[in-house]
């Protein structure tokens, strides 16, 4: 008899031991973050096709506060909602704004980036607004916040707005004199003014501020307070500061907390 508990002991005990791995295995579980790697500075594809950018750093800093294993998968923008849905990636992390429609089926982390319009010049310009860049020629993308901004100010048919396929022809166009001023989403922009020294950005205070963050599935709390304690250390310890400062070559906003 004696025998027979000491057995039992033992098969309790493995089956403890089981279970407490299990757990430690689900915990440690890889989580899949689906970002899309075609949007310079936030994600894009180095030359050896590593996903590098803003975005790719401030969630590998965030997975490391909170203890979390991540991998990140180029996914195209288009289908990211929908890999979220079907469980084909546990987060989002991909330049995506913080808006009430969105709330409706997806939860946000606290804001990691304040999103808003930004206008390029040369440095020898004396503007300080949008309202200073009447009857200038000014360069947007095609369909663009920037293109609406400038649109509802001087006028859709305006011909001294200026319509290009992307940023990065804007701000070519801008940097040989083809036009006075540029305007489009500030992350871009100012990554895109950095290589022009003779460029300069113009910040006008009058542009409505909005916030990119971290999606995850609405009602996964557990992830969603893990990734914001994760977020809330880095901008603690100086981490968020740092990264801001290496990709925008400046100070990092105060942003809320939700």
């Amino acid at each position: 008899m004696q025998l027979i508990h000491r057995i039992a002991a033992s098969l309790g005990f493995v089956a403890i031991a089981l279970g407490t791995a299990g757990s430690a295995q689900a915990q440690n579980k890889e989580l899949i973050v689906g970002s899309s790697a075609t949007y310079r500075p936030f994600a894009y594809e180095s030359p050896t096709k590593e996903i590098v950018g803003y975005d790719v750093d401030i969630i590998k800093a965030v997975a490391q506060k909170a203890g979390l294993s991540i991998k990140i998968v180029n996914t195209p923008f288009t289908g990211i909602f929908a890999a979220l849905n079907n469980g084909d990636v546990d987060l989002v992390i991909s330049g995506v704004t913080i808006n009430d429609k969105r709330k409706q089926s997806y939860d946000f982390t606290m804001p990691y980036f304040e999103a808003r319009q930004l206008i390029a010049v040369p440095q020898t310009s004396t503007a300080k607004s949008l309202k200073d860049l009447a009857g200038k020629k000014i360069g947007v993308v095609t369909g663009s916040s920037g293109d609406d901004t400038a649109s509802r100010e001087f006028g859709k048919t305006n011909p001294d707005i200026r319509r290009f396929e992307s940023t990065p022809v804007v701000i070519a166009e801008l940097a040989n004199s083809g036009l006075d001023a540029a305007i489009g989403d500030n992350g871009v922009i100012a990554f895109r003014v950095q290589e022009h020294k003779q460029l300069k950005t113009v910040n006008d205070p009058a542009f409505p501020k909005e916030y990119f963050g971290i999606v995850v599935k609405q009602g996964n709390k557990a992830l969603l307070d893990k990734l914001n304690a994760g977020l809330a250390a880095i901008k603690a310890d100086g981490s968020y500061a740092a990264i801001y400062k290496k990709w925008f070559q400046g100070d990092a906003p105060v942003l809320p907390a939700q």
